[in-house]
């Protein structure tokens, strides 16, 4: 069960699941991102989800009664939780489409003109967890893409 939010003053942490051995990696978070179980905070159920860091992170911990204490007493934090759950549902919307209608290539490419600096942070292998690839077509696909810019 999810009681903790973290806020994320320094690093990088990954939200992914297990299906059937298998890691998929479902987002990124880096600097000034709030991240927890969604669900499972929300709902006091389960968490389908597993959050780790990526590299050396430094976060704040903020217990869910607490933050329950803090959206009653700063309408302003309130505002802004919401505005970042607005923002959050835009993402899942976009990237389910996404996962829908785009190539692997296309994905990779979304990937670097939307969050390049992500690229540089995460091992190869999340990145290709989160593109729905294996490694190897990942290496592909960039050694495609370098061509292309190259020739």
């Amino acid at each position: 069960m999810a009681n903790d939010l973290y806020f994320i003053n320094q690093g990088c942490l990954r939200l992914w699941f297990n299906d059937d051995g298998k890691d998929i990696t479902f987002q990124f978070f880096v600097e000034q991102q709030g991240v927890s179980s969604f669900e499972s905070f929300h709902n006091n159920e389960p968490s389908l989800f597993n959050l780790e860091t990526i590299e050396f992170s430094h976060l704040m911990v903020i217990k869910k009664e607490d933050y329950k204490k803090l959206l009653d007493r700063f309408p302003d934090l309130k505002e802004y939780s919401i505005q970042m759950l607005q923002e959050r549902f835009v993402f899942y919307t976009k990237l389910f489409l996404s996962r829908i209608k785009n190539s692997p290539q296309e994905r990779y490419m979304e990937l670097c003109s939307l969050n390049p600096a992500i690229l540089n942070r995460v091992p190869n292998h999340y990145i290709a967890s989160y593109l729905g690839i294996t490694p190897v077509s990942l290496s592909r696909i960039r050694k495609r893409i370098s061509n292309i810019n190259n020739g």
